[in-house]
């Protein structure tokens, strides 16, 4: 079966189309992720609305998808929004129009949903130990979203308006950093160490590309923090020329990469798996779901 999933976040607009086979046990495989930059947080978190270029840009990167959606013909397809489109007050007018000039039906979701949905991956039982205590990850461009698994069991999920980009805008606040914090420390001390981390979002998978290690999908905190410290080395200009990176990642990276560290040094975790998913493939496995469902009964 095919799917197509949008994911609209705050840095980026993401399409994935994607095959799953299932011979007893689905295999996702992705056909295609057609990313375009557009920064709508840029505009919703400073001034609350999302700007009439962005809103342009968005509204023909939706049209220009559906024609693809439509060639790629899927099974279903499903559009979700996050956290800059949660904050503008005029996204229920952005919503009218793409459904309007594309007939995309566009969800936005809050953060509990996000996190949801990207746990539809079922990452942490991929990995060789289940028995473990994992807490997943996924910074983005205005929230970070976390979920601590147990023994294979979800037991606590929480979102954060903390994202790179907002953080790039200086909207978050020292009490925004305590509240996550603590959370993280009071979670983490619930359950048998060592607790491992899992990373999702597309800071954190570049990141795993810089560590260069093919042959594992994970890295320690000292790994991460010697790449932060390297990034960190360049400017902005440089991490485009030398290192070349996209200009809407050369900035982001840095504070995504220090949330990263800071949670794992809050809850003491020293080592994190980068499966490099993210919300679209969680929306990916959500309409499997739901149509698996379906064909069973």
């Amino acid at each position: 079966m095919k799917f197509a999933s949008v994911d609209i976040g705050s840095n980026a607009v993401r399409l994935l189309l994607a095959q799953v086979l299932n011979n007893g046990r689905p295999f996702f495989s992705k056909d295609s992720l057609v990313r375009i930059p557009i920064r709508l947080g840029e505009d919703a978190f400073t001034d609350g609305v999302i700007s009439d270029e962005k809103r342009e840009k968005l509204v023909n990167a939706m049209i220009g998808f559906k024609y693809i959606i439509d060639a790629y013909k899927p099974v279903d397809f499903m559009a979700c929004a996050t956290a800059a489109m949660r904050e503008a007050s005029n996204s229920e007018e952005i919503i009218s129009e793409i459904k309007e000039k594309s007939g995309i039906e566009l969800e936005v979701i809050n953060g509990r949903k996000e996190a949801e949905i990207i746990c539809f991956n079922h990452i942490e039982q991929n990995l060789s130990s289940t028995g473990k205590s994992y807490l997943h990850i996924d910074v983005g461009g205005g929230s970070t979203e976390m979920t601590l698994f147990s023994k294979g069991k979800t037991i606590v999920s929480e979102s954060f308006n903390i994202g790179a980009v907002r953080i790039i805008k200086e909207k978050v606040t020292e009490s925004n950093w305590n509240t996550m914090k603590s959370w993280v420390k009071e979670q983490v001390k619930r359950h048998d160490r060592p607790i491992e981390a899992i990373g999702s979002g597309g800071n954190i998978n570049k990141i795993y590309k810089f560590a260069g290690k093919k042959d594992q999908t994970y890295m320690s905190y000292k790994r991460v923090e010697k790449i932060f410290n390297y990034l960190n080395s360049f400017s902005f200009d440089e991490r485009i020329r030398i290192l070349n990176l996209h200009t809407d990642r050369a900035d982001v990276i840095i504070p995504a990469a220090s949330t990263f560290l800071k949670i794992m040094k809050w809850g003491k975790i020293e080592k994190i798996h980068v499966p490099q998913i993210g919300l679209a493939d969680g929306l990916v496995r959500s309409l499997y779901q739901k149509h698996n469902v379906k064909q069973e009964f």
